[in-house]
């Protein structure tokens, strides 16, 4: 997945106003009759949960909405310019040049307009007075300048499978969710991370590329996917246990620390988020035979639920499904249960003053900065 693009946006000029004259067969000196210009259209960003993807900011690089009509005659305004609506995923997040966000869009149709059209130039009308009853002056639009951004995406999945390279990531993606993501037997298949539904649960899947030790300082694929994480609500954290083929079975466990000390490296926030951990490759007899072995080494760590599992067969892939959906329900649970913005409706019997107090709202809208 593309999760980064650069793009030039520019609203709408605003029409400008024109200089005319009324000229009737009966009105010789009618008087001036120029109309003004319409008013360019804005530039607003809208999230689309259909799209997944940056990718068509790639093809297309400027987006331009449409400029405001020039006034008429008979006093008539030009037509406003329409307001052009840029549709990006959910979890988009637009920065200015400078690197500074300018909004974070999480919600489905939330709109953010960016830019606002030009205003329309004024007709000649407008300076008629006592002492120029025929003025031949107007005033051109408001032209708005061209901007480069920065959209930058980060998933918002509710499971994200993590893990080393060659884990079995992909694999699993593409069962739970009939996906079509490119697997094969060497490190980086995944390049870019992939989404996918668990339809049955109506839970969004991803794939973050396979995680190794350095990558919080870059190594690998690094900083760049380590971002993807930061938003995933539960973790799955995917073990390749082919490894026991040819290394110690302890080695399962390092390469779990491993990766848990990169993203704790990156963000020690992300050692805090629910998590479930899954031995995978279990159709190779050698995995179960060594379960209980692995499963203490676990335990003797302090975590008590592993779970095995092969991609391949689809061994206890059901049991992974359920805690899946379990981690997720409570995480959401969780939230709602501390969102300290629920709206609460009460009684006014039950309060013991029950006078009514207003409160005015107030807020400042700052635009963005460029």
């Amino acid at each position: 997945m593309i999760d980064t693009a650069e793009i030039t946006i520019k609203s709408g000029d605003g029409g400008d106003g024109i200089v005319s004259f009324r000229r009737e067969k009966y009105i010789p000196k009618g008087g001036p009759w120029g109309g003004d210009g319409g008013k360019g259209g804005d530039l607003i960003f809208i999230v689309d949960n259909h799209i997944n993807t940056l990718s068509s900011f790639r093809r297309k690089r400027l987006y331009k909405a449409q400029n405001g009509q020039d006034g008429m005659k008979n006093l008539m305004s030009g037509k406003k310019g329409e307001t052009l609506y840029v549709q990006v995923p959910k979890g988009t997040i637009i920065r200015n040049k400078a690197g500074e966000i300018l909004k974070d869009l999480t919600v489905e149709g939330e709109e953010f307009t960016i830019s606002r059209g030009g205003r329309g130039g004024l007709g000649n009308w407008h300076f008629k007075s006592s002492i120029n009853q025929t003025p031949r002056e107007s005033t051109p639009g408001i032209k708005t300048p061209e901007i480069k951004i920065t959209l930058e995406l980060k998933l918002i999945a509710d499971a994200g499978f993590i893990g080393m390279p060659n884990s079995g990531k992909s694999t699993l993606l593409n069962i739970l969710t009939n996906s079509n993501v490119k697997t094969a037997t060497y490190e980086f298949t995944t390049l870019e991370p992939n989404l996918g539904v668990l339809e049955s649960q109506d839970i969004v899947l991803a794939d973050i590329p396979g995680l190794i030790e350095g990558a919080s300082n870059g190594k690998g694929l690094g900083h760049e996917f380590l971002r993807h994480v930061e938003r995933t609500k539960v973790l799955i954290h995917i073990l390749d246990g082919s490894i026991i083929l040819n290394q110690p079975i302890k080695t399962i466990y390092e390469n779990y620390k491993a990766i848990r000390n990169e993203l704790g490296d990156w963000n020690k926030d992300l050692l805090e988020k629910d998590e479930i951990i899954v031995i995978n490759k279990t159709d190779l007899s050698i995995v179960l035979e060594k379960e209980k072995e692995i499963t203490k080494i676990f335990a003797s760590n302090g975590i008590n639920n592993v779970l095995f599992i092969s991609a391949i067969t689809g061994y206890q892939v059901d049991k992974l499904i359920y805690s899946i959906s379990n981690e997720v329900k409570n995480y959401k649970a969780k939230i709602n249960e501390n969102d300290e913005n629920k709206e609460k409706v009460l009684n006014i019997r039950d309060l013991k003053n029950r006078r009514i107090v207003f409160l005015e709202k107030q807020s400042a809208e700052i635009g963005p900065q460029f």
